[in-house]
């Protein structure tokens, strides 16, 4: 798990790929710290494990699930990526809850100065992700942790501050690039929780008019009939 607070933005050395697979290989500092083969670091807002580190670059592999629903596949070596490794237990929760795995991904359609902030409004390429946005709600954006003001059926936009601006890869998207989107996880579970209600609700309401239906047969010549007046 992530918390959407990019510790570092990696350069990407080198992309080797066969079909929808690639290994990546990404420059770093700080997010190499300590690191060890099967850790976990958020790249672009991506969980990726990894495979290979030495003291100056990470390796990753890309399966091909991966490769369809994200923006890793356009990455060229020079490219910048976020990157955060994921949250120790006894660490702050400055962002909020990010599992790495993206939802869908969005094309940026304007980049607009509002005083000391720049707001970014983004077209989803999947619509179908917008119902899990809600205004002042959390969203990851390439593994950013963001709050939305803005949320429409497919369109969204959020605010952010200089220093976020300066400290991740934002600084260099521009109109028309794509970005990774991660929804809040709460409201996931809430609908899947819901779907579940409603689908008891109707096994209830059959059941009742099952009930209903047999009950109405229940005269006294049908009990008698059936041994409930006996002797």
């Amino acid at each position: 798990m992530f918390t959407g607070l990019v510790e570092e933005v990696g350069t990407l050395h080198s992309v080797s790929k066969q079909g929808e697979a690639m290994v990546l290989c990404i420059r770093a500092s700080k997010v190499i710290e300590g690191v060890k083969l099967g850790d976990s670091i958020s790249v672009n807002g991506v969980c990726l494990t990894v495979t290979a580190s030495s003291s100056t670059s990470f390796h990753a592999d890309v399966m091909p699930q991966t490769y369809r629903h994200t923006n890793l596949k356009q990455l060229r070596p020079g490219a910048s990526v976020n990157l955060e490794r994921a949250m120790a237990a006894n660490s702050r929760f400055g962002g909020h809850i990010v599992q790495g795995h993206v939802d869908g991904t969005a094309i940026m359609v304007s980049r607009i100065v509002d005083s000391n902030a720049v707001v970014f409004e983004f077209q989803l390429e999947n619509p179908s992700i917008g119902r899990y946005m809600i205004p002042k709600g959390s969203i990851a954006i390439d593994g950013i942790s963001l709050t939305l003001i803005q949320a429409e059926e497919s369109k969204f936009a959020v605010s952010i501050i200089p220093h976020t601006l300066s400290q991740t890869s934002l600084t260099h998207k521009n109109i028309g690039d794509t970005v990774n989107v991660e929804c809040d996880v709460l409201g996931k579970y809430v609908e899947r929780l819901l779907g579940f209600a409603s689908k008891a609700d109707r096994n209830m309401e059959t059941h009742l008019t099952s009930f209903s239906s047999k009950s109405s047969k229940m005269t006294e010549s049908f009990l008698a009939e059936h041994g409930f007046f006996n002797d």
